[in-house]
């Protein structure tokens, strides 16, 4: 399989929101948007995080939009994320994308957080090489609960 990353345009936001509609991705991501359904929330969030000058880029596998792949947030304390549409789940697409932004953002150190519980993620993040740095509790809108969640570092 190819995966690719480029860079957003216009015609990949309905994709992505089609993706953080998805109940099943959604609750596993956890810390989410309190309502995936409301456009208008997701339009102007979208539309901030694309005048942001932090690298963020499309997910292509073979040629086809299945997610996203970023790094944001202040300096000293900057982020990745990723979604990976579920249908593509299991395949390594989230760690191939993951490891090519990599090869895009030489600063380090960089984090990661994820719900202890989402296995599959915890393993994209570790095969990336990043290692557990601690844990927090905090709310997880997609839950509407508390629950536990993994901070990982990735340094030089």
């Amino acid at each position: 399989m190819d995966v690719r990353l480029r860079e957003v345009q216009d015609s990949d936001l309905p994709v992505f929101h089609a993706m953080l509609r998805d109940p099943e991705a959604t609750r596993m991501a956890a810390f989410t948007a309190e309502n995936p359904d409301d456009r208008a929330r997701f339009d102007a969030r979208w539309a901030k995080i694309l005048d942001a000058a932090d690298p963020l880029r499309t997910v292509l596998a073979d040629g086809e939009v299945v997610g996203n792949a970023a790094v944001s947030g202040p300096e000293g304390r900057r982020e990745v994320s990723y979604w990976i549409d579920r249908s593509h789940w299991g395949r390594g697409i989230a760690t191939a994308a993951l490891r090519e932004l990599l090869a895009l953002v030489p600063e380090r150190p960089l984090f990661g957080r994820v719900a202890a519980d989402n296995e599959a993620s915890l393993r994209v993040l570790r095969k990336c090489g990043f290692t557990e740095d601690g844990r927090n509790r905090d709310f997880a809108p997609a839950r509407g609960t508390e629950l536990d969640e993994v901070i990982l570092t990735l340094d030089a």
